[in-house]
């Protein structure tokens, strides 16, 4: 410093004794002269840290194989730290620029100094995003919520930050602002309702591991039904079917009830569960001629061998006359040898996971018909696969179902009254 206190004074007295200006003058010009040479080398230390960092050291970081170096040049963190020599010099050089106005210098070390803390912030602020970006690159966290975190992180670094600007600005201890500021925390807390509820809701989630980034999820109170594809500190961004994002709150994945799909497509099955509506009227007791036919079908030939000699079995141990009415003790009925084909037809599908649950059940009957459902699980869990899949099976069920005599129940159409008045003038 001792420098540039002697280059101020060898200024102010060229001006005056060499230049003969008065002494007034000479302490403004002194001033200017000083500033321009003082903003001028700031600039050309700025000029030289970007030409450092643009040229140099980015080609240095190219060629490294580290990660976590590119991501700081991405994100400007060693483009900002460029800043800080050439603010910490206008600082440093304040005092003698201005040193004929001495009640200006306060002020003006108020502004340079709010200057640095601001870089500073920046900087800090940079490195946190820098870090995010390196950790959502990395297998281990890239389905965490780090947007959370970090969003926090900012938000904390940017109230730190700027209440010590406005401590700097008014010259007050930044501890006294903060106990200003805790008189009015209840205001605050209504102020950032949001975001407390948004960053204890993301803890929740990542502690409990209730909902990652790539997660299939469906919200309906949001409308919201497809993978998850952002996790910041309030919402949760879901890029639904349709192609539409849906945001949802970070708090509701807490508060209220959500369905996640990522045990099903972990558990190496997908659940199949349909149900067809045969007419009633079709069900009855099968005779000889109908166990005969039925026999031809490979998936029920042994099942109706097995059961007719544990039918026969049972009937002659219990003395019961079967001849003298089809009610009388037990018999097989065509919707049972039906459920049974559908039971084998789906367990030698190779596309349905025969380590988990298969069955064929018949559910209470209606107006509609009885329902027989089919519950199992296809070994495949992506979308088209699941519904070709799907398909193919009860496309088969739904045509072979006549080869029981049963019939598929189905609301009548126009046709259908067509056929029954035709019938009807016929009778007629």
């Amino acid at each position: 410093m001792q420098a540039e206190t002697d280059f101020a004074e060898f200024i102010e007295v060229w001006l005056h004794e060499s230049m003969g200006v008065d002494l007034a003058m000479t302490q403004l010009l002194k001033m200017i002269i000083l500033l321009v040479l003082t903003v001028f080398a700031a600039s050309i230390l700025w000029w030289i840290g970007q030409q450092i960092i643009n040229r140099l050291l980015e080609r240095v970081i190219r060629k490294t194989n580290a990660d976590w170096d590119d991501v700081l040049l991405e994100q400007g963190v060693f483009r900002k730290l460029g800043h800080i020599v050439p603010a910490f010099v206008v600082s440093e050089l304040t005092p003698i620029v201005f040193s004929d106005y001495p009640d200006a210098i306060p002020a003006i070390e108020q502004v340079t100094d709010a200057f640095v803390m601001f870089i500073i912030i920046r900087i800090v602020v940079a490195f946190i995003g820098a870090m995010s970006i390196f950790l959502h690159r990395s297998p281990k966290f890239k389905d965490k919520p780090i947007a959370s975190f970090t969003q926090l992180a900012k938000i904390i670094v940017w109230s730190i930050g700027g209440i010590a600007l406005f401590g700097i600005v008014l010259g007050k201890n930044p501890l006294t602002i903060f106990t200003a500021l805790g008189a009015v925390s209840a205001v605050l807390i209504l102020v950032f309702k949001d975001t407390i509820l948004g960053f204890m809701a993301s803890i929740q989630l990542t502690i409990n591991d209730m909902v990652r980034i790539g997660d299939w999820v469906s919200v309906p109170q949001y409308g919201a039904d497809g993978d998850v594809i952002e996790i910041n500190l309030t919402t949760v961004k879901v890029a639904n079917w349709d192609k539409t994002i849906s945001t949802v709150p970070t708090y509701s994945f807490v508060s209220d009830s959500f369905k996640n799909w990522r045990g099903m497509q972990e558990s190496g099955g997908r659940r199949i569960k349909r149900a067809i509506n045969l007419k009633i009227s079709k069900v009855k007791f099968c005779d000889q001629e109908m166990l005969d036919r039925f026999s031809k079908v490979g998936l029920v030939k042994d099942y109706i061998a097995q059961r007719q000699k544990e039918i026969d079995t049972f009937n002659s141990e219990k003395h019961i006359d079967t001849k003298s009415s089809v009610v009388n003790g037990r018999r097989m009925t065509n919707i049972g040898i039906l459920r049974a084909y559908i039971l084998s037809y789906v367990k030698q599908n190779p596309n349905i996971n025969q380590d988990m649950t298969c069955m064929v059940r018949q559910l209470e009957a209606t107006e509609k018909g009885v329902p027989l459902e089919v519950y199992c699980f296809s070994a495949i869990q992506s979308w088209i696969d699941y519904e070709r899949i799907q398909s193919d099976m009860f496309d088969h069920i739904l045509a072979a179902v006549g080869q029981f005599d049963l019939e598929v129940f189905e609301n009548p159409a126009g046709s259908d009254w067509h056929q029954m008045n035709q019938k009807q003038l016929k009778h007629d």
